[in-house]
This record gives structure tokens, C-alpha cells and sequence, in this order.
């Protein structure tokens, strides 16, 4: 059976990570708008890799399943990478929560039922989950462990009306669950890790940068340690580490890649986001 890499999200990040890690197997490509799943398609299948792609909705645990089905009726599942996510700018609270925090869970939970010995999966999260004030122990084990169904029902999720809040909540869960069901991936032999990227110049991020939140994004990036935002291809490098036989000893772990901005927001010029509801 060939080895598959699955890719839920086919944005700019996800494709990145893909181009490093899907030469020479078969690549399934998969997002909730058909159109930009064909398009990812015909440009990997101009590059030389072999795709199939497919339509996912990860805030419905049957079209999960589905996709599940359809990547293992292509051979052996090696690699899954999750890049499907909502913004604060794009989104409802309730929308967020059930994509980003409920969808990425059921994913997890799902391909780690079939996930190949020697695989790996890749959570994509964000710098947002890393401001978010201290939770209680009780309520990180919970997004750690709770039943996946039992995720939105949490009473410290209950009323929330601010979108960027429940971002910061989806992101810190998905950097929960990867630890929390990290084991769980260990009993197939496989390794679970993400990566919290900060601003990476992508639509998504272009849209962030028009949006509300815009010039305090510009002015977060002008002061940043690295002075600049990120690019696709900076976490794809990072990516590929983590998904290659070089990283066998690292999982359950999550990687911030921000340009120094996690770090200077609780210790250096960016600690004015934290005054007021600038946590950006």
C-alpha cells in the first residue's frame, strides 16, 4: 500500500507544509470549498505529486469520517496535517468553537484511529492561544481530555460573545488536546504535535490586517523582535522537521514560530497588549 499525507485546509500554510512532506506519496487534499480543493490539486498535480482531493466540513464529525474513509481506501495513513481554521474577523463565537476548537479535536481523535505506525500529525494553531489569561488546572485538563462531544458544552465556554476570546480559547484547546491525546497516537506508534505560527502573511492574515484589529496587528509587527511577519514557507520548513524521522523523540508538544512577538508580549515593547482588550 503507498503511504498517504492527508492536508485539511488547503490555504497557503497547509499547501507549504504539503510541498515538503508529500513528495513521493499520495497526497489528499481536502477543504470545505470544492473550488479551492481543485485548485490545490492542479497545482500540486503541475508540480509532479500525486493528489486526490475531496470536500471536508471538520465542524461536522460524519464528513470527518468520511474523509478518514476515503484517505485510507488510498493506502497507508503517514501524515496528517490540519491547516482548516476560522479567524476572529471571518467568524461567529459559535463558529469558531465548533471548527477550531470541536473540529480540530474530532480530527485528532479520528485519524488517531488509523493513523500508521511511524506517522505524524501536525495541529496548526496560533500565537492568539499563548495570550490567553491563565487557566484553572481543572479547566486545561478539560480541553485537554474532556469527551470530544463534550467540548462546547464546557461551563468556562458558555457565554462567551467576543470572537478574539474564543480564538484565544480554540487555539490554547488545540495545544491541549495535541499533549492530552498524544498517548493515545503513541499506542499506533505514531507522533502528535502542533505549531503556533503568529501573523504569516497569508489571505487569511491579509484579511486580520484590513479588519478591526489591523493597525494594532501593523504596530505588534513594526516592534516585534524580528520586526516583520512570517511566511508560509517559515512554517513549512518547521513542518517538515517535526513530521520527518529526524523528530522521533518529539511529541505531544506545541512550537511557537511569531518572530520573538509571544515573547515580547509578556516581556518586552509588546507589553502594552496586555493593558485593556488589546490581547491580540
Amino acid at each position: 500500500m503507498q503511504d498517504v499525507i492527508v492536508l485539511i485546509g488547503t490555504g497557503f500554510i497547509g499547501q507549504a507544509i504539503a510541498r515538503r512532506v508529500g513528495a513521493g506519496k499520495k497526497l489528499v487534499l481536502a477543504d470545505r470549498v470544492k473550488d479551492n480543493a481543485i485548485a490545490a490539486a492542479n497545482l500540486f498535480q503541475d508540480a509532479g505529486f500525486s493528489v486526490d482531493w475531496t470536500t471536508v466540513d471538520i465542524a461536522e464529525r460524519a464528513s470527518i469520517a468520511q474523509l478518514v474513509n476515503f484517505a485510507c481506501g488510498l493506502g497507508s495513513i503517514k501524515g496528517v496535517i490540519n491547516a482548516a481554521g476560522v479567524s476572529p474577523s471571518q467568524a461567529s463565537v459559535e463558529q469558531i468553537l465548533k471548527v477550531d476548537l470541536y473540529g480540530t479535536a474530532v480530527v485528532i481523535e479520528e485519524f488517531g484511529k488509523v493513523i500508521a505506525e511511524g506517522g505524524s500529525g501536525l495541529i496548526i494553531s496560533s500565537q492568539s492561544g499563548h495570550r490567553l489569561p491563565a487557566l484553572s488546572p481543572e479547566e486545561n485538563a478539560k480541553l485537554a481530555t474532556a469527551p470530544t462531544e463534550e467540548l462546547l458544552h464546557l461551563p468556562f465556554l458558555q457565554g462567551l460573545t467576543n470572537t478574539l476570546l474564543a480564538y484565544q480559547y480554540s487555539k490554547r484547546g488545540n495545544v491541549l488536546r495535541v499533549a492530552g491525546q498524544c498517548s493515545m497516537w503513541s499506542e499506533r506508534g505514531a507522533r502528535l504535535n502542533a505549531i503556533s505560527p503568529g501573523i504569516i502573511i497569508t489571505p487569511l492574515a491579509r484579511d486580520e490586517l484590513k479588519g478591526p484589529r489591523g493597525e494594532g496587528y501593523r504596530k505588534m509587527l513594526a516592534q516585534c523582535p524580528c520586526k516583520r511577519a512570517g511566511t508560509p514557507d517559515e512554517v513549512g520548513d518547521l513542518a517538515a522537521y517535526l513530521m520527518s524521522d529526524k523528530a522521533q523523540f518529539i511529541t505531544g508538544s506545541d512550537f511557537l514560530i511569531d518572530g520573538g512577538a509571544t515573547a515580547s508580549y509578556f516581556y518586552g515593547n509588546l507589553r502594552y497588549l496586555q493593558q485593556g482588550n488589546n490581547s491580540l
